[in-house]
């Protein structure tokens, strides 16, 4: 049976799309790196280490002592030509933006926020959450943090596959690569952050779910 002319797809929502302001997409990179940078220190001071881009800069910390924050924007910075060639201009200027604004507040969050005692256990699963809410944030605003995040992010808007799902396959080699520098206690506790972070994502960050653009 044919549909009626005025009946809306089933695909349409029954409201208009909304479109983000420049000053949405400021907040959002804002928060969104705050909040990741926060996961980030938890995991510094325990001793644990995460998948990624920011994973591999983990691993060169521990075993170089240079700068985390430096490491995290360099090591980036091959990925911004996939951002720009797959995600368009808009997405990969956010991008180097958020990348920017995650590796000042790496650096400057432990002079500003300093922790006495931490449980390790403690770090693994808030730090673990706090990543991935700050995650969605960035990608419900076209950003993200470089590297395997633009390209599991390309992954699921091009072929529909879960971001949280491929990304937890990518972390848990970058895990397995710190095991020289991370001892097994710190290494199962960051399994359980990454598990954590990515469980996030693949539940509240799905195809069709947020609608703003």
């Amino acid at each position: 049976m044919s549909r009626p002319p005025s009946a809306a797809p089933d695909t349409e929502p029954p409201f208009p799309v909304a479109r983000h302001t420049w000053f949405d997409d400021a907040q959002a990179l804002l928060t969104g790196t705050l909040i990741v940078a926060l996961g980030l220190v938890l995991f510094r001071q325990a001793g644990l280490v995460t998948g990624g881009t920011v994973g591999l800069a983990f691993v060169l910390h521990y075993a170089t002592g240079w700068s985390f924050g430096a490491l995290v924007f360099a090591i980036n910075l091959p990925f911004y030509a996939l951002a720009w060639v797959r995600m368009g201009r808009a997405f990969t200027l956010k991008t180097v933006l958020a990348v920017g604004l995650l590796a000042a507040f790496a650096e400057v969050i432990p002079h500003w926020l300093v922790i006495g005692q931490l449980n390790a256990v403690f770090a693994a699963i808030a730090g673990g959450l706090l990543i991935g809410v700050g995650f969605i944030i960035l990608f419900r605003h076209r950003a993200s943090l470089g590297g395997f995040n633009t390209l599991v992010l390309w992954l699921q808007e091009r072929y529909g596959w879960r971001a949280g799902v491929v990304q937890l396959g990518i972390d848990s080699a970058i895990l397995l690569a710190a095991t020289p520098w991370v001892g097994p206690l710190q290494l199962v506790l960051s399994v359980l952050a990454a598990g954590l972070m990515n469980l996030t994502l693949a539940i509240n960050h799905k195809p069709g779910r947020y609608v703003a653009y």
